[in-house]
């Protein structure tokens, strides 16, 4: 298959294998330990910490940037994943899981974040500026719709056999042995969908680099303090709504949740969360491309966080019909797919110059920095407040973000086509 040039062959099922061991390391074991009987605070506490190898990723990003092909990088990043999901469906049955499939997550989380540092360097070597601008929509929108797919599609699998054997246990190897192999289907495709070669470094740009220069020129940036708030801030309410949400949709309605079935959150977010997600994130790219990042900042910010409201009231009223609830998480879908394209924009725009690789890597680990550390807080945060005041303080961590978006310079055309 010649791909090379063509985009549209790689772009999504590349970044799609990106965010699908995220999204089951980071958020499918919130649902799964959940169902295996661990309580909100350590569910909180110990998948948190999974981020950590996403935030010190830039640790060693400049050695993938260094060494080897981003290509190499990717592939092997993601066969190591694989069969790490494998073992863990193998360790599930056993007394001691909860510990050991720990530590092959974080295993994996290591794989994971080195699979993100070579696949974003590929992304920014690979395509031109107007092309970065253009699928930054479909790269983000592919990203989230993996992480749809494990919130949705596995997490409809694992509900099905849960019912299926009446043993969580059973049902939860099982699914997890499926991940792996869904996995090994995504790296595959990859291996022969990626163009073979990457852009030569240009003239004026052979010069050795270390570890240090490379690290250190990051923080030279212009604004970079204001910069480093605002990346560490803008997440904090996100952060902590994606953590307990799923306990709030499955948990009995005596103790404030939903009560919804594992099957029920799997349909919602896989069928009618994913078509507004994608549809937000493709009109998201569409719109910076053609009128630039300074125009789109502030009401994608707005998009993306607002929704949130929908979750108070679900809190407070507890709707008899699920309709309301399919209804609170499209907006709210929606509402990420199109917003969250300007953060990644922006982030695009603070990689610029040399080493985009390694400092897109450093600016995207204080991003999971800031979802690591409000992460950890917030199973005690929810049991001390309860679901419907959570949502509330949820909302009010957005606002810092915003506040510090308004106070940020960059090129209002950033992102533009050129015509």
């Amino acid at each position: 298959m010649k791909t090379d040039n063509k985009p549209w062959f790689w772009i999504p099922l590349l970044n799609f294998a990106s965010g699908f061991p995220y999204v089951i390391i980071i958020s499918v074991s919130v649902l799964m330990y959940k169902n295996l009987g661990i309580s909100n605070e350590d569910i909180g506490l110990y998948t948190s910490l999974l981020y950590l190898p996403w935030v010190i990723k830039p640790l060693w990003s400049p050695f993938i940037e260094l060494h080897g092909t981003k290509r190499k990088w990717f592939l092997s990043m993601q066969l190591f994943i694989s069969i790490a999901f494998l073992i863990v469906g193998f360790i599930i049955p056993t007394s001691q899981f909860f510990i050991l499939s720990l530590a092959v997550f974080w295993v994996a989380a290591f794989a994971s974040a080195s699979n993100d540092v070579a696949s974003d360097g590929f992304y920014l070597l690979a395509l031109t500026k107007d092309q970065q601008s253009f699928f930054l929509g479909i790269r983000s929108t592919f990203y989230r719709a993996s992480m749809l797919t494990g919130n949705g599609l596995i997490i409809l699998l694992a509900g099905y056999l849960e019912h299926l054997y009446g043993d969580n246990q059973k049902a939860w190897s099982y699914t997890m042995i499926f991940v792996g192999l869904v996995m090994s289907i995504l790296t595959i495709y990859n291996y022969f969908a990626t163009p073979k070669t990457e852009l030569p470094i240009k003239a004026g740009e052979t010069e050795e680099k270390n570890f240090a220069t490379v690290f250190a020129s990051f923080f030279k940036k212009k604004q970079i303090g204001l910069t480093l708030a605002f990346i560490l801030l803008f997440r904090l309410g996100e952060s902590q709504l994606l953590k307990m949400l799923t306990p709030f949709l499955v948990d009995k309605t005596d103790v404030g949740g939903l009560g919804l079935e594992t099957e029920d959150v799997g349909i919602i977010y896989g069928t009618f969360g994913l078509i507004a997600l994608t549809v937000g994130g493709i009109l998201g790219g569409i719109a910076i491309s053609k009128q630039g990042l300074g125009k789109w900042m502030l009401p994608m910010i707005l998009t993306m966080h607002l929704p949130i409201i929908g979750f108070i009231l679900l809190a407070h009223f507890h709707p008899a019909s699920v309709y309301y609830i399919y209804a609170v998480v499209i907006l709210e879908q929606f509402g990420y797919g199109f917003g969250f394209a300007a953060f990644m924009m922006y982030l695009i725009y603070v990689a610029e110059g040399e080493s985009k690789t390694s400092h897109y890597a450093i600016a995207t680990g204080f991003m999971a920095l800031g979802m690591m550390l409000p992460g950890m807080l917030s199973g005690y945060i929810q049991e001390y407040l309860g679901y419907g005041n959570f949502f509330i303080w949820v909302l009010t961590a957005t606002i810092p973000g915003l506040i510090l978006s308004r106070f940020l310079i960059y090129p209002k055309d950033f992102g533009k086509k050129v015509e």
